[in-house]
């Protein structure tokens, strides 16, 4: 899989892209990156990105035209016949971000994000650009950056072969509404420990070394 970030902040993804598993990945040819200036796309000395909203308003918003210019060209850089492509607008207003729609979003060959600042983007980028809107939840960042690294390592461990250890990936159960995500409690050396004047161990049906019950107790079924 290709992921292609565009952001006017380029560096904040260099020690995220280029440490652990994700770095792993990259070696191994699973997945690939793309982090892009927006400013490459901008046409003044000034390299200009965004401007003050129609109608008036505090803060500044994206520019439409190198936003569109950049997914452009970064769309047409792949022969799109053969590859499943879908554009993200990382965004406050967007639909809340869950373990279905990294399911999703695992299934296409390429996610081109664009990472939203200021008070947003033009609206037109919503419309007539990207696929869909996602927010990570319900508050406000300074900018889609984080959001988009979120999406990112919860789509790329989805990845085959990212996730070496089958028995490291959460266990997933699925309403029909939605995916809900349930991770079982962990514990590691040492067995026991004092916290607070108390002592504090392990629970015992982990040091049994009876699989099956292990397996029980980590579903829940205590």
């Amino acid at each position: 899989m290709k992921f292609d970030v565009i952001t006017i902040f380029p560096k904040l993804f260099e020690n995220f892209l280029n440490e652990s598993l994700l770095a792993r990945a990259q070696r191994k040819k699973l997945i690939k990156f793309g982090v892009h200036d927006l400013r490459k796309w901008t046409t003044d000395n000034h390299k200009t990105v965004d401007d003050r909203p129609y109608g008036g308003g505090v803060g500044m918003v994206l520019k439409v035209e190198p936003i569109l210019k950049a997914v452009v060209s970064i769309k047409g850089s792949v022969v799109r016949s053969k590859r499943k492509q879908r554009v993200v607008l990382l965004s406050a207003k967007g639909k809340t971000f869950t373990q279905k729609d990294a399911r999703r979003l695992a299934k296409y060959d390429q996610l081109v994000f664009v990472c939203g600042r200021y008070e947003g983007v033009d609206e037109r980028v919503v419309k007539y650009i990207a696929d869909e809107e996602i927010s990570i939840g319900n508050y406000v960042l300074f900018g889609g950056e984080i959001p988009a690294m979120v999406v990112i390592e919860a789509v790329s461990r989805l990845i085959p072969g990212v996730v070496q250890k089958e028995e490291s990936i959460i266990n997933e159960s699925f309403s029909d509404k939605e995916a809900q995500v349930k991770e079982h409690a962990q514990y590691t050396r040492p067995e026991t420990i004092i916290i607070n004047g108390k002592k504090r161990s392990v629970p015992r049906v982990l040091l049994s070394g009876n699989h099956a019950k292990i397996k029980e107790w980590r579903r829940g079924d205590k």
